[in-house]
């Protein structure tokens, strides 16, 4: 008998103890080329060579466009407080209610192989396997962001990342983008303040940054925010402190090695949950948009609801497999959770799911660190790299062959919201009285201590020194601190 009828997954569980090339057929030479005679040329029909070189010319998955700097780290999530009554998703019901999940951390603007020490932006992305399919949280270590209508996110990025002409990141090209954003003061002063450098990924906190739904067993929906807190506390470095602790350690990846080594000796991570809560009809009655991403809302209105806790408790096997190629979109949610009409979320629903496509390829979600764990069935055919087993005549629905059903329509309510929407066709920002683009950066500022208002005064006094940095872009800054006043004068003289 030639071959097995039974097929499974590559693994290297099974080696046999000899090497083979892909195809698996036994390598009798992995020293030497093929060639005419021993000082001759290589001839073409050395398959081997061939398959090592081109393999090894396509080992690297392209690199993410933001949060490609990553480390993965596998654990489960606990419900501690049952909210039955906001959702009907079913991992979320249920005291003790246990559910497997990946968490990627990362570095949002800086590239595959950065100092983890730079300030920026950090991603917090939990994939949670749930029995009624994954849910992917794809949030940050800031809680607000600096644009509110996903429209703007490729400029935005633009700016942030290296200067095309030189590939040098520069300060003046992010300013001058977001001095025509005021609504980017408040991400200010969270990225140029003590937050904007995390000390290290067991010590940060955890944003969902956008406004979601929860939908219950009847359809009502309730916008809710989500919160990771480190039972450990939110710890941050100054400029010097992460420069020093990357020279001290003579690497670029302190917070991968201290991620890694405390799941290996045992001293798991854990983040507690938290929700906040609105009800849609009372959206209207606030100061500010609750569905713009550039504001918070107070916690002493809004207070801290707690759901369950996460713990990481397994370090990944293949950096490649389930870090590279793990792949997170708003997009994918269960029944009981959704999205709201946040601009830059439904924005993100789309790209990021598309990204992961022409990143990792158009069946990547059946990678095994992207898979569900629950069964799943549906009629989605070829493309590069399908790997699923499947048989039969019928790739369609419905058919007269194949007693597939629907799910039962009870759970329909729980699927969908059942807001009603109306109005224009327009292409404009959210009504002016609800801009209020000033009050929440300004307040921040006059929370801060000394040390805190320091801090983001030398880091945006250092980004306004930038030669390249204009006297407009400098009085469009100066502007814009005035409305947040009284924010220093001096820090854009």
């Amino acid at each position: 008998m030639q071959g097995s009828s039974t097929r499974q997954l590559p693994t290297n569980k099974d080696n046999v103890p000899y090497l083979t090339t892909e195809q698996g057929t036994r390598v009798y030479n992995n020293d030497h080329s093929l060639t005419v005679g021993p000082r001759g040329p290589i001839l073409l029909e050395d398959f081997h060579l061939i398959e090592k070189l081109q393999q090894f010319d396509r080992e690297k998955t392209p690199e993410r466009i933001v949060h490609a700097r990553g480390i993965t780290a596998k654990g489960y999530f606990e419900v501690t407080h049952d909210i039955s009554h906001l959702t009907s998703a079913a991992f979320l019901n249920g005291v003790g209610t246990k559910t497997e999940t990946a968490v990627r951390f990362s570095l949002v603007t800086h590239g595959r192989d950065s100092p983890e020490g730079l300030r920026d932006v950090r991603g917090f992305a939990t994939k949670f396997y749930t029995s009624e399919g994954n849910w992917d949280l794809v949030g940050n270590n800031i809680p607000v962001f600096f644009i509110r209508d996903g429209f703007k996110f490729p400029d935005l990025v633009h700016a942030l990342r290296p200067n095309p002409a030189n590939n040098i990141q520069e300060a003046w090209r992010f300013l001058d983008f977001l001095s025509f954003h005021p609504e980017s003061a408040h991400m200010m002063t969270w990225l140029a303040g003590m937050e904007g450098i995390a000390k290290d990924y067991r010590h940060m906190e955890g944003y969902g940054v956008n406004t979601f739904t929860l939908v219950d067993s009847e359809g009502k929906s309730t916008y809710v925010k989500f919160h990771w807190r480190p039972q450990l506390g939110a710890k941050f470095m100054t400029d010097d402190e992460a420069q020093s602790t990357g020279e001290f350690q003579m690497r670029h990846s302190h917070a991968t090695h201290d991620l890694y080594n405390a799941i290996a000796d045992g001293d798991y991570p854990k983040y507690d949950f938290y929700i906040q809560t609105l009800d849609p009809k009372d959206e209207l009655t606030l100061d500010f948009d609750p569905l713009d991403c550039t504001k918070v809302w107070p916690e002493e209105d809004f207070p801290l609801q707690p759901v369950g806790t996460l713990t990481l408790n397994r370090n990944i096997d293949n950096f490649h497999n389930e870090s590279e190629q793990i792949a997170f979109s708003p997009s994918v949610t269960v029944g009981g959770i959704g999205l709201s009409n946040d601009k830059v979320l439904q924005s993100r629903a789309l790209s990021y799911a598309d990204t992961q496509r022409y990143r990792i390829g158009t069946n990547y979600q059946m990678l095994p660190i992207n898979a569900p764990r629950c069964p799943f069935h549906n009629s989605h055919e070829n493309g590069a790299m399908n790997f699923m087993e499947k048989s039969g005549q019928v790739n369609y629905w419905p058919s007269t062959l194949d007693d597939v059903e629907t799910s039962p329509a009870s759970k329909e309510a729980h699927t969908v919201s059942k807001d009603e929407i109306n109005g224009q066709r327009v292409k404009q920002d959210i009504p002016e009285e609800k801009q209020n683009d000033f009050k929440q950066a300004g307040d921040r500022y006059r929370k801060m201590s000394m040390r805190e208002s320091g801090q983001l005064i030398f880091t945006l006094s250092n980004w306004m020194a930038d030669p390249k940095c204009t006297p407009e872009i400098r009085h469009r800054w100066l502007d814009i601190w005035q409305q947040a006043r009284p924010l220093p004068v001096s820090l854009c003289n």
